[in-house]
């Protein structure tokens, strides 16, 4: 699994809203620019000026729309009942002041044959700039209002991914003590038994194992062919207790092994065939690793003689518990364990997880 790290808003977030309401303002204005030209362009004869007095509006539109803006983010945190009067007041005064200016623009292009003020024209101006100062209200406030809801599902994306690294960090450790404890139980075995040599040995070889595992960020994805050559270190450690009854085969096919697995993943299957599998046997007991692919799922198989009395006793302790919480927390959809006995005296725990490579 990559390092965590929560996903850029781009645009819509509150470092940009600044230059997006710049944007957005001069869009809105050109719209109305297009849409209301053709009543401004039949005045007089000289088209130049109706051109000059319409982007003069359009000027003073941008700047009051800029206004707005700053004025309706400053409240995105009251009711939408105080949101919705903001909208309504500011738009009715920015209406009323701006009418009157197109009204003093129509007469210098009128000139000299200006007509006199009249007050129902002056309203149906009012009412056609609050509909254009109430449009742009709603947009910007619609606009607040999905930067408020991505940085909500941010901040939740981020606090589900925090708990979600905490809990597979425990599960990690609490996996890793497990077969600590074993394997000094093993060479404190061996040491009562005087075999000093193999006990050190085992406690070298333990030192290089630890070196390797403990320096992996348990979020990290190893190939298989990686976690594999962990895995047989373990083993090796393992074999110097069961050298005469122990054996180890491992059937996994060259193509697999770029496959990315979570590290240590195999870790305590491998633990536990050899605790149910050797440990509690008394003849010679086999340890048997393979890996295949299907379609787009990679199975993972570590099956172990065990003794026949036992077979049906065999299930998920806390080891192989945690790996199937691991795995389906690590692969949320289609990755699963699968721990049973397959025959009498064998018992087989299947990993599946979907195939990747890194």
């Amino acid at each position: 699994m990559k390092e965590i790290s929560v996903p850029s808003a781009g645009i819509l977030d509150g470092a940009g809203l600044p230059a997006l309401t710049v944007r957005l303002a001069l869009i809105y204005a050109a719209a109305e620019f297009l849409i209301s030209s053709p009543t401004w362009f039949s005045i007089g004869d000289n088209p130049i000026k109706p051109i000059l007095g319409k982007l003069v509006l359009e000027v003073v539109f941008v700047l009051l729309a800029i206004l707005f803006a700053y004025l309706l983010s400053r409240i995105r945190r009251q009711p939408y009942s105080v949101q919705l009067l903001a909208c309504l007041l500011l738009s009715l005064f920015s209406s009323l002041g701006m009418s009157l200016l197109d009204y003093y623009l129509y007469s210098l292009i009128m000139l000299p044959a200006a007509t006199p003020f009249d007050l129902r024209e002056y309203g149906y101006a009012v009412c056609y700039r609050m509909s254009i100062f109430f449009g742009w209200s709603f947009l910007f406030v619609a606009l607040l209002n999905l930067i408020d809801v991505r940085d909500r599902d941010l901040k939740l994306m981020a606090s589900r991914e925090e708990a979600l690294a905490a809990q597979m960090r425990a599960l990690h450790y609490q996996i890793n003590p497990h077969f600590l404890f074993n394997t000094l139980n093993s060479i404190t075995g061996l040491v009562e038994e005087g075999a000093s040599q193999r006990a050190e040995r085992m406690i070298m070889s333990l030192s290089a194992f630890l070196r390797s595992t403990l320096q992996l960020d348990p979020l990290r994805e190893l190939r298989l062919a990686d976690e594999m050559a962990l895995q047989k270190e373990y083993l090796d450690i393992e074999k110097e207790r069961f050298s005469d009854r122990m054996t180890v085969r491992i059937d996994i096919p060259a193509e697999l092994n770029d496959a990315m697995v979570p590290s240590l993943i195999l870790q305590p299957l491998i633990e536990n065939a050899v605790k149910h599998g050797v440990g509690s046997s008394t003849g010679r007991a086999e340890i048997h690793v393979s890996a295949v692919r299907t379609g787009s799922m990679l199975c993972v198989s570590v099956e172990n003689d065990v003794a026949a009395a036992a077979t049906g006793k065999v299930g998920l302790g806390i080891g192989l518990a945690n790996v199937a919480h691991r795995v389906k927390t690590h692969f949320p959809a289609g990755a699963f364990l699968a721990a049973r006995p397959v025959a009498p005296g064998r018992f087989r725990a299947s990993l599946t997880m979907p195939f990747r490579t890194g």
